[in-house]
């Protein structure tokens, strides 16, 4: 069992920054890939960005690529996703997820779950 707890939200004005975290504790985090998802209301949840289990790789969906940045400290047990330039069509609820696969970008593929954490960029 892994347990994620995320933290950061909040409510931003457009173009502003934020920073997430999640932290994780139980198995070892190191051995999970670890993804950010998000959920607008209304939508599907989506998949934002990912990182290996060694923090080498990462991949982004096209929406948040050079806006967002994922990164991971192995040693603190935490993931964290830095957004900039923030956008109104960015305010969702924000999960982190672990899992055992890598490239995977379809919830289904994710074991382990946040309770996620509320973004909201105003326009």
């Amino acid at each position: 069992q892994v347990q994620l707890v995320e933290s950061g939200g909040g409510l931003v004005q457009a173009g502003d920054s934020l920073r997430l975290s999640c932290a994780a504790s139980g198995r070892t985090f190191k051995n999970y890939v670890m993804g950010w998802f998000r959920q607008a209301p209304g939508k599907e949840r989506e998949f934002v960005a990912l990182m290996a289990w060694s923090g080498s790789s990462t991949y982004y969906a096209d929406s948040v690529k050079g806006r967002f940045t994922i990164s991971r400290d192995n040693a603190k047990s935490t993931l964290y996703l830095q957004m900039n330039s923030l956008k109104s069509e960015d305010t969702a609820v924000y999960y982190c997820a672990a899992s055992n696969y890598y490239y995977r970008t379809t919830p289904q593929a994710y074991d382990y779950w946040g309770q996620g954490t509320q973004v909201t960029v105003s326009a």
